[in-house]
């Protein structure tokens, strides 16, 4: 299987873990954060779907200026951005070839400064393996939280019937 290919199907599985994760935040909870120093649930869920919104960028540009919040006004509210972002990059990801995938440079901007430049297809699995992070962060607020955590990569104490 070929990277691109691999990327695609690894997209594919990590979008409904993500969704699954951002719906089950309790929404009058978003501001809880287990100590000043971390940033807020609804910190990391705007920053997770911010991430979404940058695979389109980088994969139709060669420069992003990574984009750090997306404001929203509930978790489902968000998880249906999130979606929609999804949607949009997985059709450009349907367009592309393994030389634009592997051989074109892009360039990554924080704030307008420059951060570095990569081949594209390291650039999204960079974006994809900080959202998979940020959910992991994610997953451990959720119970204190008062949610309920969902199957990820299989079950959760919080999805097994009693």
């Amino acid at each position: 299987m070929k990277n691109l290919e691999f990327f695609k199907a690894c997209f594919q599985n990590e979008f409904k873990a993500t969704y699954d994760m951002i719906r089950a935040m309790p929404g009058n909870k978003l501001e809880y954060t287990p100590h000043p120093i971390n940033r807020t649930a609804s910190e990391i869920a705007e920053h997770i779907v911010a991430h979404f919104f940058d695979f389109s960028v980088i994969l139709q540009n060669n420069t992003c200026d990574e984009r750090l919040a997306f404001p929203f006004s509930s978790p489902s509210d968000l998880a249906e951005k999130m979606k929609v972002l999804w949607t949009e990059a997985t059709d450009i990801l349907e367009t592309y070839e393994d030389d634009k995938w592997e051989k074109e440079m892009v360039t990554l901007l924080i704030g307008g400064k420059n951060f570095g430049e990569m081949p594209r297809f390291q650039m999204v699995w960079f974006f994809l393996n900080d959202i998979i992070h940020h959910r992991g962060q994610l997953s451990s607020y959720i119970r204190p939280m008062g949610g309920k955590n969902p199957a990820v990569y299989g079950w959760s104490a919080d999805t097994v019937s009693a």
